[in-house]
């Protein structure tokens, strides 16, 4: 009989029993490991997991504040390297501009040198033309007038050596020869006529 009683007992235990709660026991000991697991994460756990993060954020931040330090200064050399180029164009133009006007300056003093030295050339040249022509003419003239005299002596038949007579001649003569050449050329030389008047 105390086996039934004992079968009795538990199907009574059994149907006062709801599966669905857990018993008593199960529930403190559940709580404490739960506590004790709590206590656990929120003592050593957590402050390395907050440790860890506020790390990586202050990492980030520095990372962030680096980056814009960094961004700053290249706005900075790209604003330096900009105002550089801008001097250097603005520089070069004037190089450029002062080269040019020097090129011409240069270009007009050796225009201005080598017209100058066409002209000395040319008055040297003419100079010298006019000195040989007067040393031809020069000569020409006393040659002409030896020859003038020889022959005048031969056409006479007497010796024409009085040096201011046959001067005179040779100058006559001269003086008639220019003149028909004048008269032939269209214009007549007063100097001429008045030799030949003479």
């Amino acid at each position: 009989m105390s086996f039934s009683l004992a079968a009795v007992v538990l199907a009574a235990d059994e149907a006062a029993h709801n599966p669905v709660l857990p018993e008593l026991p199960d529930l403190i000991w559940g709580g404490v490991c739960f506590v004790v697991l709590l206590v656990f994460f929120w003592r050593g756990v957590l402050p390395r997991v907050k440790k860890l993060l506020d790390e990586r954020g202050e990492a980030i931040e520095g990372n962030i504040e680096k980056a814009d330090v960094a961004q700053r200064e290249a706005e900075a050399v790209l604003e330096q390297y900009t105002a550089q180029l801008a001097d250097a164009r603005v520089e070069a133009g004037t190089i450029r501009e002062q080269a040019r006007a020097d090129g011409q300056r240069i270009l007009a003093e050796l225009k201005e040198q080598a017209s100058a030295e066409a002209a000395r050339i040319a008055a040297n040249a003419q100079a010298q033309i006019e000195a040989e022509r007067q040393a031809a003419v020069v000569s020409l003239r006393s040659e002409v007038g030896t020859l003038a005299i020889d022959l005048a002596s031969g056409v006479i038949g007497e010796s024409l050596s009085d040096d201011a007579r046959s001067a005179a001649i040779v100058d006559r003569f001269l003086a008639d020869l220019e003149a028909s050449e004048a008269s032939a050329s269209g214009s007549t030389p007063s100097s001429s006529t008045g030799a030949v008047s003479s």
